[in-house]
């Protein structure tokens, strides 16, 4: 059953922490045309794009048949189309020419019950806006790699309307539909809600829309993909505020933890076989994992966010004001690729930080000295590597990535927190031990009085991985040193 929300007069307050992205729907701003019928094409819903392109306002089409009012302008094969889609139960998506008006549509249907949502963007003259092909690679690149770094699925809930836009195409990518920058049925979304959580997922909804005094909403629950298979999500929602500081919509995003659950159940099993004190040690390290990920992930969106999305906003500009400026468009479009560019760029960069080191190319060794000069460049510190006798190629290679990461790790917190000038790394094979000891002339601490941090804690848990162990020696204003030795399988010995 579909939940119906009212917007509220009180609850919600716009003063404390108002959303102001965007007051006008997204929806809109995108540019699709969307409207709704039933089994018998009578149009229920019709928004300003579909009346700019058809030439008919909402108050003429609405309560009318569909075909009746268009029966010597749309095309028979719309028609045949959509008489297909109200056969599917799923997201139909299709590209079609309508000769009269010499424009190519982009649409995608959702039957769901009675009703038949289409969504739909046009391109009038589309050839004249055909980027070039620098242009075009640079587009695809970007794509590319923003798709590496995110796949979080976007979107933007309208409660009076009971309609959801689901923004961007990462529905298809996670999930398999074939829903990219199109409005779907609140009703769609219900549906594929798990029985087990929808009662408590829709309450949810329901309750913060209608008495929560907060702005963000926050829910786990499970979704049932194109397949037929459930995906763990977390979704996250903002609460956006209209000019009459009244709430009707939401934008938020929805993430597939489906690997994160998996390892949660897991865990739970192990602790089954574990005594109290090794549950606890654990859960610490578990949860400094986790943390770790979660401080990564909310970095790159932060970056995605406060800096990239203002480049791809100022190329977007360039791009608009290029359709109608002919004296200035060679100069526009070039600003604008040379935005596009810099986006690339800083993924790029992004990307080499989270992306795991070639170590069957160049080696465990190499790539720290890579990683050495990548730090040294961008931060005011000499950092010294040294390596002894030791062939690091006998290594399991999944032990020297762990090596690698315990490396990284440990110098982005002498960045963050040892206000250090020199740093040395040692790498080393001590009888069947490989010894990795990394030091700082930094501020230092107190270990006996400091609590681990998340950094640490993360070393500790990689080190346990492969039964090594973590030594640390530290003063105040005496620098940090830490040690973490591994013992060498025998199969991954070095030869004699």
């Amino acid at each position: 059953m579909a939940a119906t929300f009212t917007s509220p007069t009180n609850g919600h307050s716009s003063t404390d922490h108002p959303i102001q992205y965007p007051y006008a729907a997204i929806a809109e701003i995108i540019g699709n045309g969307f409207f709704i019928v039933d089994h018998r094409w009578t149009v229920s819903s019709w928004n300003q794009m579909a009346e700019k392109v058809f030439g008919i306002s909402s108050a003429e089409i609405v309560g009318k048949n569909l075909w009746t009012q268009f029966i010597d302008i749309i095309p028979k094969d719309f028609y045949l189309a959509y008489y297909q889609a109200l056969l599917e139960d799923i997201p139909i998506h299709f590209t079609i020419y309508w000769a009269k008006t010499k424009n190519w549509f982009d649409v995608t249907t959702c039957h769901f019950d009675d009703s038949l949502s289409v969504s739909f963007k046009s391109a009038r003259n589309v050839e004249d806006h055909q980027p070039s092909p620098r242009q075009q690679k640079s587009l695809t690149d970007m794509y590319r790699l923003i798709t590496e770094v995110t796949t979080d699925c976007l979107w933007e809930w309208d409660f009076l309307s009971e309609q959801i836009l689901w923004i961007d195409g990462g529905h298809k990518r996670i999930f398999g539909y074939e829903i990219q920058n199109a409005l779907i049925p609140q009703r769609f979304w219900e549906a594929r809600v798990h029985p087990d959580d929808k009662v408590r997922i829709l309450t949810s909804v329901h309750e913060f829309f209608t008495e929560s005094i907060a702005d963000e909403w926050e829910q786990e629950y499970r979704f049932q993909k194109s397949n037929g298979e459930y995906a763990h999500v977390h979704d996250r929602g903002h609460i956006v505020y209209n000019l009459d500081k009244r709430t009707s919509r939401m934008i938020g995003a929805t993430q597939d933890i489906t690997a994160r659950k998996l390892a949660e159940s897991q865990l739970l099993m192990s602790e089954r076989n574990l005594s109290e004190q090794q549950v606890k040690n654990q859960k610490e390290l578990v949860a400094a994992v986790l943390i770790a990920q979660e401080k990564e992930r909310a970095n790159i969106g932060k970056e995605l966010h406060d800096n990239l999305n203002q480049i791809l906003g100022a190329a977007k500009l360039y791009v608009e004001l290029a359709r109608t400026d002919e004296e200035d468009r060679d100069m526009l479009l070039q600003k604008s690729a040379g935005h596009i560019d810099n986006v690339i760029e800083e993924i790029r960069d992004i990307s080499k930080k989270l992306a795991a080191p070639r170590l069957n190319v160049m080696g465990l060794a190499e790539n720290i000295r890579i990683l050495v000069e990548d730090v040294m460049r961008v931060n005011p510190i000499r950092i010294q590597f040294r390596q002894d006798v030791l062939h690091l190629e006998e290594l399991n290679e999944t032990l020297q990535l762990n090596i690698f990461r315990i490396v990284q790790e440990q110098l982005n917190n002498i960045l963050k927190h040892a206000s250090a000038s020199k740093a040395e790394i040692h790498l080393a094979k001590k009888n069947n031990t490989v010894e990795l000891v990394i030091s700082d002339n930094g501020r230092g601490c107190d270990i006996a009085t400091t609590n681990k941090g998340v950094g640490i804690l993360n070393i500790i848990s990689r080190a346990g991985v492969y039964q090594g162990t973590v030594s640390i020696l530290s003063f105040p204003d005496e620098g940090y040193l830490l040690k973490v030795a591994f013992p060498i399988p025998a199969q991954y010995s070095p030869l004699p």
